[in-house]
């Protein structure tokens, strides 16, 4: 799904398949990309982490709220 996802210079998501749009910050921007590329939760808490200079742990919380809210929207499974 994420493959298809298109994001425009706004950081405004849209899913052609489902009809969908959303607004994104620069957070959520970078890791759907992240997504998009392939990377597992793991990766995107240890790349994020090492970007924004912020503990894992810290990045961890906010991504797995993330994950959470993309299930409830029902984008993973």
């Amino acid at each position: 799904m994420f493959e298809e996802m298109i994001i425009d210079e706004n950081n405004v998501g849209f899913i052609p398949s489902l009809g969908i749009s959303f607004q994104m910050n620069d957070t959520a921007k970078k890791i759907i990309e992240l997504i998009k590329e392939g990377k597992n939760k793991e990766d995107i808490v240890k790349i994020l982490s090492d970007e924004f200079d912020v503990s894992w742990q810290d990045v961890y919380i906010d991504v797995e709220d993330f994950f959470q809210k993309l299930k409830v929207y029902g984008l993973i499974k």
